[in-house]
Order: structure tokens, then C-alpha cells, then sequence
């Protein structure tokens, strides 16, 4: 998503630069090292304030600080240079104000405060930023998006495998591999296959999660975007839970490609999703599989539902949409 907003910002007509290479982010709530990452920022401070003297900043753009990873360097820098501070998906955690992560959620507070223009994102996160958000500061929704402003090409594949696409590691992406492998025990039929793209340090435990279903599922790795965009156009459907997922981006893709998609009607994960049946949480796999068994033994249901997802991607998550939002958003604080 980083990638695709400093493209964006290039189609805007903007020369985007990384200003910082400094890592924030303390993923295990620990208050030492906060306090390390926090003493570093302050001595980078004087450097980038030169720097962007020097080089005539226009407006400092963050994106994604919460609490676990909150912008030490933007707010301070534009101030400091008197330009516009924007932040992209910058998310409130009032309940983290306390405990392990205090330091850096008050941090993430005050960037948050500090801010001229927050593009959000999700609903869900414009509720706690609305709550919380200044008389002067301007709230945008930015949707998410693909980085391209037409859709790929792709056949459609009447006899394909299920697809999944997901990163390997412990946490909520081991949790949406764990509901697929208690999905596929309850297919009522075992005609079908599984294609997982992805790799990471919890392969192992994937691995045995999809080993009681042997050479029906196969691991493709992590794939380049040219081998990726194959196991799309090769599959019949995407299934991907989406457990705590901010929104999903390989949702944009798979349905980019045509592909209806099985997922549990998330917070975040819905927006993103054509309208369509998702099985709520409390259904668990049992719903999933029924899902799943439907799309699989119905080609024409497949085909619609991949028609009606393309379509909205176009009319909601292209480049060329985001690009426009950018440039409002931009010129709201007068960077043209």
C-alpha cells in the first residue's frame, strides 16, 4: 500500500521522497526500547529539518502511525518548516494509552493531533478519528487501491483450484490459515483443490495444517507480481478469511482478476469486497464450506460474482480514483 501511495502521488504530479529511513516500531510493547526509538527521532530531528529547508519540502506525508509504530519525526519536521502534515490510515488506540505500549500510543496520539489532513481509509477507522479529531483538522476517505487504472485481462477458469494468498506468520495471518484448514475438513465433497501463495516464518506450521489433505493442496512460495497474477487468472475463486486484516489488499487483486471471493464479513475487510455473501464470524468453517461448495459447483454463479466484482473495483479502487482524492486532499492545504 506505501508503494501504490507514492505512486499515486507521482501520477498527482508530485516527486515523493523517503525523508527517513528510521524504524518506530516496537512489536513487543517493550518500554525501554520505546523510550531508544523515541531518543533517536529527537537527535534525527535537526538533520531533517536542514534538509528539508534546503531542499523545499512542501508538506510531510506519513503513512500508517499507531501505537505500536507511531511518526516520532513528521509532525515536529513540518512544523518546524511550516508545511502542511498529512497522514494516510493513521489509526487511534485510546485503550493502549495504558499498559505496554503507553509511550507510543501517547505518540501516536500527538501525531495524530498534529495533523492537517488524515485520509482514512476503512470506517472503522475514521470512527475513532472523528471522535477525536480537531476543528481544523480535514478528514478524506481515501478507498483503497489497486496501482493500475485499467483491469488485467484474465480468462476466466471454469474448472480451477481454490486460491489463497497470505503471508505465513504467527498472529492473525496463522489464524486465517487455521479457519481454512477447518473449512476444508468440512467440504462436503473432496472435489477440489488449493493453491497457497505465500511463505514466512510460520510455514512450518501451515504446512501442518494442510498436511492432512496431502496433494490437494499445493505451496506456490512467495510469488513475484508476474507469477501471482497467473494463480489468479488459473483459479476458480479466492478464499481468504480475513482475520483482523485493516482491509486486505489481495482482496483488490483477486477480484481485479474476476475472481468471486469467500472471506467472513469483517470490519475492513467488507469494504472492500463487492456486494455479496459473506458468512458472518459466529457461522465458523461450516459456512465458509458451504461457501465454497457453492461457487465451486455453480460455473455460471462463478462467472457472475467475478463480472459484478470487477466492475466494482473499477468504479471504487483504480489508481486514477486515488489520484483525484490525493489532489483534493493536497490542495485543501494548498500544495498544488
Amino acid at each position: 500500500m506505501a508503494r501504490a501511495l507514492i505512486l499515486a502521488l507521482e501520477h498527482a504530479g508530485h516527486s515523493p521522497i523517503i525523508a527517513s529511513t528510521l524504524r518506530s516500531r516496537d512489536g513487543k510493547g517493550n518500554a525501554q526500547r520505546q523510550q531508544e526509538i523515541i531518543t533517536q527521532a529527537k537527535a534525527a530531528l535537526p538533520d531533517l529539518i536542514t534538509r528539508g529547508r534546503a531542499e523545499g519540502w512542501r508538506a510531510w506525508v506519513t503513512y500508517h502511525t499507531y501505537y505500536k509504530a507511531p511518526d516520532l519525526i513528521g509532525g515536529p519536521v513540518a512544523q518546524a518548516l511550516g508545511i502542511p502534515y498529512l497522514q494516510i490510515e493513521a489509526t487511534r488506540a485510546a485503550k493502549r494509552l495504558t499498559g505496554p505500549w503507553a509511550q507510543f500510543a501517547k505518540a501516536a496520539e500527538q501525531a495524530c493531533d498534529m495533523a492537517d489532513v488524515m485520509f482514512y481509509l476503512t470506517a472503522r477507522d475514521a470512527q475513532a478519528l472523528r471522535e477525536n479529531a480537531l476543528p481544523t483538522q480535514e478528514l478524506i476517505h481515501l478507498p483503497p487501491f489497486l496501482t493500475r487504472d485499467t483491469l488485467p485481462d484474465t480468462p476466466f477458469s471454469p474448472n480451477g483450484p481454490i486460491l489463497s494468498v497470505g503471508m505465513m506468520r504467527e498472529g492473525d495471518k496463522l489464524a486465517s490459515y487455521q479457519i481454512i484448514a477447518e473449512t476444508l475438513k468440512q467440504m462436503p465433497t473432496d472435489a477440489w483443490r488449493l493453491e497457497i501463495a505465500g511463505d514466512g516464518p510460520a510455514r512450518a506450521k501451515v504446512a501442518a495444517l494442510m498436511a492432512p489433505f496431502g496433494d490437494k493442496v499445493t505451496f506456490l512460495g512467495e510469488l513475484k507480481d508476474a507469477d501471482l497474477s497467473a494463480a489468479y487468472a488459473r483459479a476458480a475463486l479466492l478464499f481468504w478469511p480475513g482475520v483482523n486484516e485493516a482491509f486486505g489488499y489481495v482482496y483488490l487483486e483477486a477480484q481485479a482478476a474476476g475472481l468471486p471471493v469467500v472471506a467472513q464479513n469483517r470490519p475492513g475487510v467488507c469494504e472492500v469486497l463487492a456486494p455479496g455473501q459473506y458468512p458472518s464470524e459466529s457461522d465458523g468453517p461450516s459456512a465458509l464450506a458451504s461457501r465454497v461448495s457453492e461457487l465451486l459447483n455453480d460455473t455460471d454463479l462463478r462467472r457472475v460474482e467475478g463480472r459484478a466484482a470487477r466492475a466494482y473495483i473499477a468504479k471504487h479502487h483504480m489508481l486514477l480514483a486515488a489520484v483525484a482524492v490525493l489532489k483534493d486532499g493536497l490542495s485543501r492545504v494548498g500544495v498544488l
